[in-house]
């Protein structure tokens, strides 16, 4: 009897081990590979890449022009800082008589008063007369002649203005329309001197950008102008100016960007521009982390197997880079890093 025990002990006591062997020596499945967290798997993608920066501006309307009086007397009324200067329309008034606006480039420095009379100063009046609707042709344009002095003194009879000639002090001759910005004198003062600036009529805004920057833009591309308030106004760019100057902060290029609507209550006032240098339509790219330097130069696209296919790279925008080549296409699963 203590044999069987003995032995229904021992068998019970393998059954156990092998039991235990058995779990013990089950191969556990292989663990997942960690994956690396440096890198991400993403796609070629077609897309449209643009380029965009934010550049310091200044709201302004431009600079001024001084306007200085002529001839003897004193003033009695002066426009109103932002008056708009109109063509035949009076500017301000000495010793109670209307000094009226012509555009041209030459001040009167004579009267026109008779026949005979060359000069630029004969031609700019006979184009002023046109446009104000009293034509007076002729042969040579900038000689007074009979037909000049009627329209002249018909105009000057059906607008109240005194006498049937003009001369210095009649009128004050500006480039074209312009904005009063400020009055150097007051009622009262003589007329002889400076008397008020002038600048443009629309507010523009002034970028100076470095001779490189300016080369990416255009005159006629939209911007975005944001005022100091937050407010974003469309706007666009109206000249790039030919001039480099050199100051503190090194040579420099003014870009002037006119606004679609008046963005700002303040004569004056720093801005932002925001200006999109670059755009491509419907190109393949990815990120410029995905681009794997060769050895031998140029660039390739490492696929999640570890092979590679060459690359040729375009133009980098925002953090993306366009791709291209032979094996190239879109929905390519490549690696790239964060």
């Amino acid at each position: 009897m203590a044999i069987k025990a003995a032995l229904a002990i021992a068998a019970v006591a393998l059954v156990a081990a092998g039991a235990t062997f058995a779990v013990r020596g089950r191969r556990p499945a292989p663990p997942a590979p960690l994956a690396d967290p440096t890198t991400n798997t993403i796609e070629v993608r077609k897309m449209d890449l643009t380029d965009e920066r934010t550049v310091a501006g200044t709201l302004g309307f431009g600079p001024a022009r001084v306007v200085k009086g002529t001839g003897a007397g004193v003033l009695t009324k002066l426009p109103a800082v932002g008056t708009k200067t109109r063509r035949g329309k009076e500017l301000y008034r000495v010793n109670d008589q209307p000094v009226v606006v012509l555009y041209g480039g030459t001040p009167l420095f004579r009267p026109i008063d008779k026949a005979g009379l060359t000069g630029s100063d004969v031609l700019e009046v006979r184009h002023n007369l046109t446009a104000l609707g009293y034509p007076a042709r002729a042969t040579h344009p900038e000689v007074s002649d009979a037909g000049l002095l009627a329209a002249l003194k018909r105009w000057r009879k059906e607008h109240d203005l005194p006498g049937p000639t003009l001369g210095p002090g009649q009128a004050v001759i500006l480039s074209g329309p312009s904005r009063v910005s400020e009055l150097s004198a007051q009622v009262g003062d003589p007329v002889e001197g400076p008397l008020l600036s002038t600048t443009a009529t629309e507010a523009a805004v002034s970028v100076p950008m470095s001779p490189a920057d300016a080369a990416t833009v255009h005159t006629g591309a939209k911007v975005t102008v944001v005022a100091p308030s937050g407010t974003e106004s469309a706007a666009r760019i109206t000249a790039v100016a030919r001039a480099v100057t050199d100051g503190d902060a090194g040579a420099k290029v003014t870009v002037t960007i006119t606004p679609d609507k008046p963005i700002s209550a303040y004569d004056a006032a720093a801005v932002q521009v925001r200006i999109t240098t670059l755009a491509r339509k419907g190109v393949l790219a990815v990120p410029v982390g995905a681009l794997v330097a060769l050895a031998e130069g140029g660039y390739a696209l490492q696929r999640p197997d570890g092979s590679l296919v060459a690359a040729e790279t375009g133009v980098f925008a925002g953090g993306m880079v366009q791709v291209s080549g032979p094996g190239v296409t879109a929905g390519l699963p490549v690696v790239t890093t964060p």
